[in-house]
């Protein structure tokens, strides 16, 4: 399982009148690791004015860490519960570089080539393979 849900959150889910916040605060504390790579991803965009992306760079330190960073991103609901509470998209090429883009430069040259094959390609090396 990738998220730790409270068994009242679960209630509300059955439910179906989980918000946005809710679900997003779930995400934070279920995946502590995942939330401070997008964290710091978002920080960087918006620690640069007119920037179009920020980025975390680093490996995770951990398998662990690593599939808690796969699960947030490969899942729609978490990765767009992310993007909808930072105010960004996010773009992912490994384990090691995930981009917080500016909404307004989603399509943009930038955005484009970060997520283009040329790009991913590039990104490779063989220190990375299992990523």
């Amino acid at each position: 399982m990738s998220l730790d849900v409270p068994v009242a959150l679960l209630e509300r889910a059955e439910a179906g009148q989980v918000d946005d916040a809710e679900f997003v605060d779930c995400v934070r504390t279920s995946l502590p690791y995942a939330w401070e790579v997008v964290s710091t991803a978002a920080g960087r965009l918006a620690a640069e004015p007119g920037a179009e992306f920020g980025e975390h760079g680093t490996p995770p330190p951990s398998e662990a860490q690593r599939g808690e960073l796969l699960r947030a991103l490969a899942s729609d609901a978490i990765r767009g519960g992310l993007e909808r509470h930072f105010g960004i998209k996010l773009a992912f090429q490994n384990c090691h570089r995930v981009a917080a883009f500016a909404l307004s430069a989603v399509g943009g040259d930038t955005y484009r080539e970060f997520i283009s094959p040329v790009a991913q390609l590039r990104n490779q090396s063989p220190e990375l393979r299992d990523c």
